[in-house]
């Protein structure tokens, strides 16, 4: 059973920076999308930035350059980390890390295609 666990999140006010982590186990595909994605409450879940197998990544546009993911761990129980800077209170959501077998080279932004979830951990940008 693959498992993802989120963790990090917190309160930070505008323009401060958080990290996030996602822990992954019990996966043991060499092809993977692995990424975050966030929600409001009352709105569509949307994209952040995803990872394939082979490295390559894709951010959302409006998000990029502010949001950086990165990969650490070892194979069998990698860390997934999205470093957040120059944060706005518009970034605050749920902020989940999610994954799929799909991998390179059809690694989308889009939450439907991924069939694995954590549970989520609560990211709020505030005065």
């Amino acid at each position: 059973q693959v498992l993802l666990e989120e963790s990090g999140g917190g309160s930070v006010q505008p323009g401060g920076s958080l990290r996030l982590s996602c822990t992954v186990s019990g996966y043991a595909d060499d092809k993977y999308c692995i990424g975050w994605f966030r929600q409001v409450p009352g709105k569509e879940t949307e994209g952040v930035v995803v990872r394939d197998q082979l490295g390559g990544m894709l951010y959302s546009d409006p998000l990029k350059g502010r949001f950086t993911l990165s990969l650490a761990g070892t194979k069998t129980k990698p860390v997934l980390y999205l470093q957040m800077d120059s944060l706005k209170p518009e970034d605050t959501a749920t902020y989940y890390c999610a994954l799929n077998t799909i991998g390179w080279p059809r690694c989308t932004l889009t939450p439907g295609s991924y069939e694995t979830w954590g549970q989520g951990t609560q990211v709020t940008v505030s005065s």
